[in-house]
């Protein structure tokens, strides 16, 4: 308190009116001065008040677990540590579904398995090219199952490492992916096996309490169906949404017709992608919405480029959703992965370095 009466006193000085108000208009001169003296000889050693350190957002009430009745991206999130700052989640059960082979499992045809998986490469967004697929022949060979028994696969980074999460379907024997996870077979190699939940995880989260479950700005964009979902925490640096070869004269021409700095900060993003679409939240009532959108009409032209995977943007900013046509889903996801997303930059800019002649 006296820091802040000293701070005031020095900002007005003795003329006009005084934070102290009217006790020292009462005052006489002598004890005015007596009052004032010490505060106005110490102006120049007195900073202002400084102000209270921001505290960490709240995290939501309850105590969070895994439940495989939930849509996969909402699923893991108890599983994925609160210091992760990327998710990608590809639900494989849906992806079979949209290419007609619903009930395609390990128990079919390798040709039909392999004809699956080359339509999926280019027809469906797929964040993940399937962890176990490299390693098909020693698992179906030695312990009788194979990626095609996976139904949703997640990856996860942050500061802290990766992980993943691998759920099975419900009817696999569980001890032979438990003998693959001992024989420590290709990416297997360190897994966890909860058994009553049919998944292998690595670097998950110990408690639901510290994972993304209980964290407000992820949260709530997840839970509706989708064939894959992209999932950030914070903003994207506005040099790499710009593409990784871009340059910096792309990224004055787009300076050039939008000022970033007037964008609202953004504390997660979500990607839903699904049947040739995709489903953009950056949470509820954004005023800077459309301008976000619109970055988008001015991006680098690159190959592929941006509206290549994501065309005929419509928005809502009550609900913070964008959608968009997805005419490539295999390019669309591609541009996800690289985060090459003009509606998720950050609203702060650091130049791209002009290149150095010889």
């Amino acid at each position: 308190m006296a820091q802040l009466v000293a701070h005031l006193l020095c900002k007005q000085g003795v003329r006009g009116s005084s934070p102290l108000g009217s006790t020292t208009r009462r005052s006489s001169p002598l004890l005015l001065l007596l009052l004032l003296a010490p505060a106005l000889a110490a102006c120049d050693e007195v900073p202002p008040p400084t102000a209270d350190a921001p505290s960490p957002p709240a995290r939501l009430a309850g105590t969070p677990a895994y439940d495989a009745h939930e849509e996969p991206a909402e699923a893991v999130l108890p599983l994925v540590p609160a210091t992760a700052t990327t998710l990608t989640v590809v639900d494989l059960d849906e992806v079979r579904r949209q290419l007609g082979v619903p009930d395609l499992t390990s128990d079919d045809l390798m040709s039909d398995r392999s004809a699956f998986w080359e339509r999926a490469r280019t027809e469906a967004p797929m964040l993940t090219d399937g962890m176990l697929r490299e390693d098909t022949s020693e698992l179906m060979l030695d312990h009788g199952f194979t990626e095609d028994d996976v139904d949703w696969e997640a990856h996860f980074t942050g500061p802290e490492g990766s992980g993943y999460v691998l759920a099975f379907r419900p009817d696999l024997d569980m001890d032979a992916v438990a003998g693959a996870v001992g024989a420590r077979v290709g990416p297997l190699d360190g897994g966890r096996v909860l058994r009553e939940d049919h998944l292998v995880v690595s670097g998950v989260a110990d408690d639901g309490v510290a994972s993304w479950a209980t964290d407000p700005t992820v949260a709530p964009l997840v839970g509706e169906p989708a064939e894959a979902t992209y999932l950030r925490r914070g903003c994207v640096p506005f040099a790499d949404a710009l593409g990784p070869d871009a340059t910096a004269e792309d990224q004055d021409a787009v300076l050039a017709r939008h000022d970033v700095t007037d964008l609202e900060p953004l504390d997660a993003v979500a990607v839903s992608f699904g049947d040739h679409l995709a489903t953009v939240r950056l949470g509820r009532d954004r005023t800077d919405l459309f301008d976000r959108l619109h970055l988008g009409d001015d991006w680098p032209v690159a190959s592929p480029s941006f509206e290549d995977g994501f065309a005929r943007g419509v928005g809502d900013p009550t609900t913070g959703r964008i959608g968009y046509d997805v005419p490539h889903p295999a390019v669309a996801a591609g541009l996800a992965l690289t985060e090459t997303l003009p509606f998720a930059v950050c609203n702060s800019v650091t130049p791209i370095p002009q290149p150095t002649g010889l």
